[in-house]
């Protein structure tokens, strides 16, 4: 029987904490992540922060907090896998990083008790690679590959037959002479992780059998997210602070947390360890996070479309030029949550702000602003 998150005690926790070098408030570790030129929220995880987040995640499917639906339908999933002792179905997580999508593949590999095997796409570069893997398998291991939409296309083939048959066949030789040699290999349950389902070929989507998609957090959930990682860190927080924090997170949990600890950096050495609201909001105004969650980058997009260009429509390259980037990291970097915010429009002559931008920065749109632009 698993444990609850009640029956999960905090010591347990704390030890994963020491482990990580968080064991005083994680002063001692993060003094080093510490970095004012890093983008604060962009949704990937940096090197330095994943022992950091690896005592952050929650170990129990109870104790993950958000996405209730997924949350749901993996419960019935494993418990109906445990009560029949067979091996479940592979499963696709796909969404925006920084949801939990690894969380869930641990907590799976928890909830059944099994080992767990992870590996990338981008490191399967032959099929000998991920033979390399699958033949040392254990029966029932869970096997989680992040990124799997960039698996190699060898790969990415040996994998179709290992997950239908739990068998691969191993190539001996080449030319004429080349001889299939086929290897059973144990029950497993692969968990596939992407942020680009689309580029999945459509044999190896169809081959899981449970498919989720992980959604952007609410305000109400990033709140329970930082209080429970600011226990964790041992840092006080109160409402109106963890409320201030989780509304210029993205709706992305890695971000609500990478805003915590600069919060509590400020609040150790500005604030003599008090943690308020208005201590909070100043802390993010001095890492240039607004109260929308847009940073420098975010900011300068929007300030050279409608001050330089009148709100567009104009070209994703002289945008970029403009705030002196590269066009990749606008388009990857600043537009996507630019376009889920409503500030910002892709149309085919360019890009055009919203009504909302021009608000947003204070600034009084031309007439024709809203024109047919937007539509042509």
């Amino acid at each position: 029987m698993n444990p609850t998150p009640e029956e999960f005690p905090a010591h347990v926790e704390h030890a994963a904490l020491e482990h990580a070098g968080l064991e005083n408030g994680g002063l001692e570790f993060d003094a080093y992540a510490v970095d004012l030129e890093r983008d604060l929220v962009s949704p990937e995880a940096e090197i330095d922060e994943r022992q950091i987040e690896a005592a952050l995640r929650p170990r129990r499917l109870a104790e993950f907090i958000g996405q209730a639906r997924v949350r749901e339908q993996l419960s019935l999933m494993l418990e109906s896998a445990l009560r029949r002792q067979r091996t479940p179905d592979h499963m696709l997580m796909s969404g925006p990083p920084g949801l939990g999508k690894t969380t869930l593949a641990m907590i799976i590999a928890g909830e059944l008790g099994a080992p767990l095997r992870i590996t990338s796409g981008p490191a399967l570069e032959r099929a000998g690679d991920l033979a390399a893997i699958l033949s040392t398998l254990s029966e029932g291991e869970v096997l989680f590959i992040d990124e799997i939409h960039r698996m190699a296309r060898p790969a990415e083939e040996m994998l179709y037959l290992a997950m239908e048959d739990f068998r691969v066949d191993i190539i001996v030789g080449k030319g004429p002479g080349a001889t299939a040699i086929p290897l059973d290999i144990a029950p497993f349950t692969l968990v596939g992780a992407t942020t680009r389902a689309g580029l999945l070929p459509a044999p190896l989507r169809d081959r899981f059998g449970f498919t989720a998609h992980m959604d952007f957090y609410d305000v109400a959930e990033l709140e329970r997210v930082l209080k429970r990682s600011a226990r964790l860190l041992r840092v006080p927080l109160p409402e109106d602070a963890a409320h201030e924090i989780a509304r210029r997170s993205r709706g992305t949990p890695r971000i609500a947390n990478r805003l915590l600890r600069r919060v509590r950096d400020f609040s150790e050495v500005r604030a003599g360890g008090e943690l308020t609201r208005e201590i909070a909001s100043t802390a993010l105004d001095l890492y240039e996070v607004d109260g929308e969650g847009l940073d420098r980058l975010d900011r300068a997009v929007l300030g050279a479309l409608l001050r330089k260009f009148g709100g567009g429509p104009v070209g994703l390259s002289t945008l970029a030029v403009a705030v002196g980037e590269e066009s990749e990291t606008v388009e990857v970097v600043a537009e996507p949550f630019l376009v889920r915010q409503g500030l910002l429009a892709r149309t085919p002559r360019g890009r055009v702000a919203t009504a909302l931008a021009w608000a947003h920065l204070g600034l009084t749109p031309p007439p024709d602003a809203f024109g047919a632009a937007l539509f042509d």
